[in-house]
């Protein structure tokens, strides 16, 4: 179930690939990137909102503290995929079961 929810919830092999490997710091090296290349023109507002979800749920996985603009960002944009990983990765309990198939997910699309 956990290993379907994250093929849902993430479409970014880098985002999987970073979560997996427990990166908050690159994760937010990420979005900092992603919010200049908005400003920018470089990036679509649709990519950009997916990819911000994305990385904030693995933020908040991962156990890291965000801010109540990316929790309010959070709860406007994410969809029902992103909402069905939060309960089954919740409903696991371990945070190694889901480290170990968001890796094998990064595998897979290597392939």
């Amino acid at each position: 179930a956990i290993q379907a929810a994250i093929s849902q919830a993430f479409k970014t092999p880098e985002v999987i690939r970073m979560f997996a490997k427990k990166q908050p710091r690159q994760l937010r090296t990420r979005l900092a990137e992603m919010d200049r290349d908005l400003m920018v023109g470089k990036l679509g507002r649709d990519l950009y909102t997916q990819q911000k979800v994305e990385i904030l749920t693995a933020l908040r996985k991962l156990g890291e503290k965000l801010t109540p603009d990316d929790e309010m960002f959070l709860s406007a944009n994410a969809g029902t995929a992103l909402s069905q990983f939060e309960r089954v990765s919740t409903d696991l309990g371990s945070g190694d079961k889901v480290f170990a198939l968001a890796s094998f997910e990064v595998e897979k699309a290597k392939q």
